[in-house]
Order: structure tokens, then C-alpha cells, then sequence
């Protein structure tokens, strides 16, 4: 104040103001204050005198560090907790949020004499709502640790992480406070760190800029960060002989691994390069040298570099934070030493996006496309500006699909929030290793000792955190849900049996009784029964929604294909569930499933939906009689991405997909490329299509070439399906010939002595076409008939075919 007076206020959030605690009527260099969640009591602890005046001998008797419990509920009285001559910090411990006032503080007194302790301090309540401390004599105390070099405390968690030198190494503990008033030691874990014992280093303890500065330059500039996905990280910044390079460690405490980074600066002065700061980001730790660099690593999976940002230049810049006495005291939360400035950090979304676009290293976009679905979630409108920037740069990463990416990391961020434990068993990336490089910058991973754990039925953080550790300890890399055990079974379902099923299911071929086609058609319809029953409801209301809106004309049809791998993945993705969260429960798993798969091809819809309004196409993709556009051009190519992914991730799409693709081809592609594209699985023959384009096309020369070209390939199931709405005479001719073979295959070596029968037709004096009628005929009495949906399908059909084709090569007229 202007009368050289020294106030003590706590600043409201909400109100933006500062309210009044205490008033020292005189200049004070406060070291560290406290106040009690009840707000009726204060921890102070000041300097009482400068160095130059005890060295006026005036003072040689007065301790130079005073430490005061005041009662402000009202302002009353001063008891003197410490009178020495070592530097105090005081920590109120604060009880669960929503707990009610108790008649009980307890405070942590921390020592530059390296050692920390508890107070215990009693209040009662007097006449007219006073607040006193209850005992006149000294408080109870209680010696929490000894002999430490570092310490660091989380004020929202009520935790004590500290250092204690130990031969070579140094170790780490945790003591974590309780509402009930008990603390105990609940980690230690060995760092081969080196660390300086002379000084001791406090973090969060609030902050004194001339003696920290001080300690500052000879201590050990570390930091210590939790997540709440479970994840303990210990950020170092390290030494380093050569100019102009500067060294930083995370220790991954929670995967069992260090990583130090070595990184060159371009342009710096020697008197300019400071030490590396560390942020909190919770999925994201932060390293960062103001004017050089800013290094985001991803918590959750550090194991890949490129899911690290790395960024440099302009992009690295923060304004506000110029300088390098950086804390983050909480998560998200900067503090300024400096300034003397607490700030709100975040990661801006615009930002993120612009440096995505603008990227040229498919390092750079990997990690700021994960950055943007981990650390945003999924909303609607970055959904969309990720989709556009995917659909225009398909072509230009070269090391990863930015389809295949944005698909499982979307899931991922979609699903584990639902289930503990889920984020370990799902996978975050279609990547298994990566041999790129960041430029700049050197990582080297050492493997390290996992931290030891000591609590009982603790929730929470230490919870999942104990889990991370499982999973290390046990060796469970391919823990995550993996799509090769799946490929290797959908593989091996040749396309005969596909074929067998696919006859089942239309009801138009017949079975032999051998067991090993009854095994596999009854396993069969039960993953047809997974898919139907876990998946396609799922989707019903997002089919109808774009047909209703005139958006994607995706045609609710049955892709038994589809089906089948949609079975599939349902079944091996429950087994994989099961054997890793049986707590969970069935049901639960059940939903779990069936909103991974629905989801995933809810996604499919999304980056149709976008591709689709942002070229404006209409429903007109199905009229075959116009060639595409240069808009349906670019969708096509875009879906035969999305098929090219979805192949490499043995994922199935949503229904009607190939429908769409295939009319796009057939509206964009010349005839050879269509049928080159065929041939090669990149577009596939459905029903839909090939009926409506047998229908609707007429019989021009150029329409023939396409329509036999397409029967040709089809499928035998799918032909014998589609043919019939076809009325031409080469279309007859394929069909009397495919009938002849299925009955002649039948037939077999079998040889028949009866009598031939009375002709079927009309007499026709040629011998060999008359044996063959007969002979068809005659098993057609023995009930073998392959296309019961089709009755005019007969020997009387082939005959009749036959002759037509034989007086058309003739050139005559057939009457």
C-alpha cells in the first residue's frame, strides 16, 4: 500500500476481486502465506531482515525467518510457529470438495533444512461466531519426510512428490494426504538422475522470485505431471557440453520408459538460452523455450514420435510467455514467476487446424491430426474441416492414411470414455512402427525400472495408474484389438464357401449332406445373425436420415459379404472384450460392440456426407444414361480410397457402399478402365446396380458391350439373380449355357438306360440337340432343378434358345 503497509488478500475467480485477509503494518518480504479451507485461520511465513542489516551487528540475536499462525475469523491472535534462521514454506492440506467446515486444519511446514512436517491445529467457536485456536501450548506435529532435495506439490490432489538422494540414483516418492486425516507413502520409484544436494527445490509451493532464481541456477529444474487417463510423467531438463543444443527428459513412468531429447538450435545467443519450462496439458506434456522450439508429447502413447508436435518458428510462439520462469501448477494452468501472472493454457483449435493444413511433413500432420480428434474430442464442425483437408491431400502422405488414421482415432476418442481400461484394448492408430524422422531433433529411449505402488482400495488415479503398470509388467504390447487375427479368418472363408452361404441365403441352390458343408454353413448364418442382430439396427435411423435429406443415396440393401465381416469383427471383438473386462459384464460388452462397429460405420457415412455436399452432387448418380461430372469423378476417387482403407484395416462398410461406387464407375470410367477396376476387387458387382443397369440401359451397340462385358463377371449366385432383366438374345444364350452346365455337373458319370422320352418340343430333325433336351429333361424328373425362381428356365428354354442362336449364325429367320 501507499503507506508502506503489506497486504494479504485472496483473489475471487468469480467476483475478479481481491478479498482482504490481513494487514502487516509495516514492508514485509513475505516468503510463502496459507490460507485454511475454512478461511479462518493464516500461515505466514516472512524475512524479517536483509543480509546488510544483520551485518550492522544489530540483529545477530533476532531469527532471519519468522513463521505466524494469525486466527482472521475475526483477526485475533498470533502464534509464532517457527523463529529460525533456514528459509519456511507453509501448505494448508485442504479436505474433499463439498466436505463440511471442521474443527480441524492441518499444515505442512516445509524446511530449506530438507525436511517437511504436519501441524495439527484445533479451533473451537466462541461467542459471536469467533474462531480460536483451541490448545495454548504447542501444536501436534508429525515428520512426513527427511533428507529431501526436491519436492512438489499437487494442491488439487493432496499429493507430496519429493526426491531423496540415494547412492548413485535418486528416488522419487509420492506421499498422498487423506480427508481423514492419515498420509502415507504410496510410490518410489529409482531415476537415474543426478541432483544437487546442497540446494533444496520447491515446486508449487508458491514462489519467492529472489531466492528461487537463485536456487534456481544450482538446483534441479524438474517437474513432476499426472493425467487422468493414469499417466506419471517426470520432465527433466538436462546439461549439455555442446553449444547452441539443448537436452530434455520424460520419464514415462506409467510405460516403463525414458526418452531424451537432444535438440539443435538454429539461431541463439549464448546469454539468451535458458532452461527448457514444462506444461501440463493432461493428454499432452509440454516443453518449451520460448523464441526456439515447442514440443508437445502425447502422454497417452509416446511410444511413436509422430504423435509428438514439434514445432518451431512462428508456430511455437506464445506472447504472453517470453521468458522461462514457467510453472504449472495445475493442469492447463500457467504460471508466470516473473510476472507474477496466472494463465489459462489450452491448445487453440483454429491454430491446429491452419498448422495441418499448411504442413508438408507427414510427421507433422500425423500429430496434428491425432492432437486435434485426442485433445478436442469429436464435434461436428472440426469432424468436417478434418474430412476436407483428408479429402485434398489423399495423395501427398506418403507414410500413413489419413483415412485409416481419422477413422480409428475417432473411435478411439469416441469410445474409451465409456469404460475403464477400454483405451487399452482398442486400438489409436493403424501404425506399428515408424521410421521417420523429426528434424532437429534426437530421441533416444532407455527402458527403465517401473515405479513400486503401496495402497489398498484407492479409486482414482492410483487406480488406473496401477493398471498402466499390469499391463507393462505382464508384456502385453498387442494388447489393443488387432485386425490381423480377423484378416486371417476372412481370408480362409474361400470364395466357394462365401458362394455356398450366399446360395443358402437366396434360396436358390441346394445343399449335399456332407457334415463338413453343414459345419460351415451353420457357423456361417451365426455370424450373419451377429451381424443383423448387433450392427445393422444400429444404422437403420442413419440410412433413413440420408435418404430422407436427399444426401448419399445409399440403398438400404443386403451385402452378405458386409454381413459376413461385420459378423466377424463383432465376434472377435467381444471374444478380445471378454477375456480382458470380465468385470464388466456381458450386456455391457454386448453395447460396447455394438456402438464400436455402428460407430465405425457411422464415420463412413460422415466422410460421405461431406464429400457429398461439398461437391454438391444429387441423387442423379444413378441415371446411367449421362456420363459424371468432374465433382463425381473426384467422390469416386475419394470412395475408392475410403475402400483401399478400409481393405488394409479389414473393415466393413456400410451397406450400400458398393452400390454407390459402382455407379460411379460406371457414369466416370471408360468401359476398359471400369472392367480393369473390376477384374481387380477395386469396384464389386452388386445386385442393386447391375439390375437397374440392365433395366434402365437400352440395347445400343455400346450398351451391349457394357451389359455382356458385366454379366460375363458376374457372380454364378448373383447371375442367375440378375440375368432374367436382361431380354436379349446373348443374355438367353448365357443363360441356356449356364443351365446345361449346373445340370451336367449333377449328372456326373452317371449313366441312364430308361427309355427316352416323348419330345418337349416342337419336332426338331437334329440328333445331338434332341439327345441333349432329353437328357435334361429327364433329370429335370428327377426334381434337380438350379433356378426354381426362374420357371421358364427348362429344357425347353435351352432348346428353344439353341435354335435361335443356331438360325441367327445361319442367318435365317426362326418362326
Amino acid at each position: 500500500g501507499n503507506q508502506r503497509n503489506t497486504h494479504i488478500g485472496l483473489y475471487d475467480l468469480q467476483t475478479k476481486q481481491n478479498e482482504h485477509l490481513y494487514m502487516f503494518e509495516k514492508d514485509l518480504h513475505i516468503i510463502s502465506c496459507s490460507v485454511n479451507n475454512e478461511r479462518t485461520l493464516l500461515a505466514v511465513s516472512f524475512c524479517q531482515y536483509t543480509e546488510e542489516e544483520r551485518a550492522s551487528h544489530l540483529l545477530q540475536s533476532v531469527s532471519k525467518y519468522l513463521t505466524l499462525l494469525i486466527e482472521i475469523h475475526p483477526i485475533n491472535n498470533v502464534r509464532v510457529l517457527k523463529a529460525v534462521d533456514s528459509c519456511v514454506r507453509v501448505q494448508f492440506l485442504y479436505p474433499v470438495e463439498g466436505r463440511n467446515a471442521s474443527t480441524e486444519s492441518r499444515l505442512l511446514i516445509v524446511s530449506e533444512d530438507k525436511y517437511i512436517e504436519q501441524f495439527d491445529i484445533h479451533v473451537v467457536a466462541e461467542e459471536e461466531r469467533k474462531v480460536v485456536i483451541q490448545k495454548s501450548g504447542q501444536l501436534p506435529r508429525a515428520r512426513v519426510v527427511d533428507d529431501l532435495v526436491w519436492a512438489q506439490w499437487d494442491m488439487v490432489e493432496q499429493r507430496l512428490f519429493y526426491i531423496v538422494p540415494k547412492e548413485s540414483k535418486s528416488t522419487l516418492r509420492c506421499v498422498q494426504f487423506y480427508p481423514d486425516e492419515n498420509f502415507n507413502s504410496i510410490l518410489e520409484s529409482h531415476l537415474d538422475i543426478a541432483v544437487n544436494d546442497t540446494q533444496l527445490k520447491l515446486v508449487n509451493f508458491g514462489y519467492d522470485y529472489c531466492q528461487d532464481q537463485d536456487i534456481a541456477s544450482k538446483s534441479l529444474n524438474l517437474q513432476v505431471f499426472t493425467s487422468k487417463t493414469g499417466g506419471l510423467c517426470v520432465c527433466c531438463s538436462l546439461a549439455s557440453d555442446i553449444p547452441h543444443e539443448v537436452m530434455y527428459s520424460i520419464f514415462f513412468l506409467h510405460k516403463g520408459y525414458n526418452k531424451t531429447f537432444t535438440v539443435s538450435l538454429e539461431r541463439t545467443e549464448s546469454h539468451q538460452l535458458k532452461e527448457v519450462a514444462f506444461m501440463n496439458l493432461d493428454y499432452y506434456v509440454a516443453a518449451y523455450l520460448p523464441g526456439q522450439f515447442l514440443h508437445l508429447l502425447n502422454i497417452q502413447h509416446p511410444d511413436l514420435l509422430c504423435y509428438s508436435l514439434f514445432l518451431t518458428g512462428e508456430d511455437a510462439r506464445i506472447d504472453t510467455l517470453q521468458n522461462c520462469s514457467i510453472r504449472s501448477p495445475l493442469v492447463s494452468t500457467v504460471l508466470d514467476c516473473e510476472a507474477g501472472s496466472l494463465y489459462a493454457m489450452s491448445i487453440s483449435d483454429s491454430a491446429l487446424l491452419q498448422f495441418l493444413q499448411k504442413s508438408k511433413r507427414d510427421c507433422e500432420r500425423l500429430a496434428a491430426l491425432h492432437c486435434a480428434l485426442l485433445y478436442f474430442q469429436h464435434t461436428e464442425d472440426l469432424e468436417m474441416q478434418i474430412i476436407q483437408w483428408i479429402s485434398e491431400n489423399l495423395s501427398t502422405c506418403h507414410s500413413f492414411d489419413p483415412i485409416q488414421e481419422f477413422i480409428i482415432a475417432s473411435l478411439y476418442c469416441r469410445m474409451c470414455p465409456e469404460t475403464q481400461n477400454l483405451d487399452k484394448l482398442l486400438p489409436y492408430t493403424s501404425l506399428h512402427d515408424w521410421i521417420g524422422v523429426v528434424p532437429g531433433v534426437i530421441c533416444a529411449t532407455d527402458i527403465i525400472s517401473l515405479p513400486v505402488l503401496e495402497f489398498q482400495n484407492s479409486k482414482g488415479f492410483w487406480e488406473k495408474l496401477n493398471s498402466n503398470l499390469e499391463r507393462v509388467k505382464y508384456a502385453e504390447p498387442q494388447l489393443p484389438y488387432h485386425s490381423s487375427v480377423l484378416r486371417r479368418e476372412w481370408r480362409n472363408l474361400s470364395e466357394e464357401v462365401i458362394g455356398l452361404l450366399l446360395c443358402s441365403f437366396g434360396d436358390f441352390c441346394f445343399f449335399t449332406n456332407q457334415r463338413e458343408e453343414r459345419r460351415t454353413t451353420a457357423y456361417l448364418r451365426n455370424i450373419f445373425e451377429n451381424a443383423k442382430k448387433y450392427v445393422l439396427v444400429s444404422i437403420t435411423f442413419t440410412l433413413s436420415y440420408f435418404v430422407q435429406a436427399r444426401l448419399v443415396p445409399l440403398f438400404e440393401e443386403e451385402d452378405y459379404q458386409q454381413q459376413l465381416l461385420m459378423g466377424l469383427m463383432v465376434a472377435q471383438l467381444k471374444d478380445h472384450l471378454m477375456r480382458h473386462l470380465q468385470y464388466v459384464g456381458k450386456k455391457k460388452i454386448d453395447q460396447i460392440v455394438l456402438d464400436y462397429v455402428a460407430n465405425l460405420l457411422n464415420l463412413v457415412h460422415r466422410i460421405l456426407k461431406e464429400v457429398w455436399r461439398r461437391y454438391q452432387l444429387h441423387s442423379c448418380v444413378f441415371c446411367f444414361e449421362e456420363r459424371g461430372s468432374a465433382g463425381e469423378f473426384a467422390v469416386f476417387h475419394i470412395m475408392s480410397r475410403i475402400l483401399e482403407a478400409a481393405n488394409g484395416m479389414c473393415m466393413p462398410l456400410p451397406p450400400g457402399f458398393h452400390t454407390l461406387h459402382l455407379g460411379l464407375g460406371v457414369r466416370c470410367l471408360p468401359l476398359h478402365t471400369l472392367l480393369h477396376y473390376i477384374d481387380n476387387g477395386v469396384l464389386q458387382l452388386t445386385e442393386t446396380c447391375v439390375k437397374k443397369l440392365l433395366k434402365d440401359l437400352d440395347d445400343t451397340e455400346q450398351n451391349e458391350k457394357l451389359k455382356f462385358s458385366i454379366v460375363m463377371r458376374l457372380p454364378e449366385a448373383l447371375g442367375q439373380k440378375v440375368r432374367q432383366f436382361w431380354n436379349h438374345p446373348i443374355n438367353a444364350n448365357l443363360i441356356a449355357r449356364k443351365y446345361v452346365k449346373l445340370l451336367l455337373d449333377k449328372l456326373g458319370n452317371r449313366q441312364y438306360s430308361r427309355p427316352v422320352p416323348e419330345r418337349l418340343s416342337v419336332p426338331v430333325e437334329f440328333l445331338p440337340l434332341n439327345y441333349l433336351t432329353n437328357m435334361l429333361a429327364e433329370i429335370e424328373n428327377q426334381g434337380v432343378h438350379p433356378y426354381e425362381k426362374q420357371d421358364h428356365v427348362n429344357a425347353r428354354f435351352v432348346e428353344e434358345t439353341a435354335l435361335k442362336h443356331t438360325m441367327t449364325l445361319l442367318g435365317l429367320e426362326y418362326s
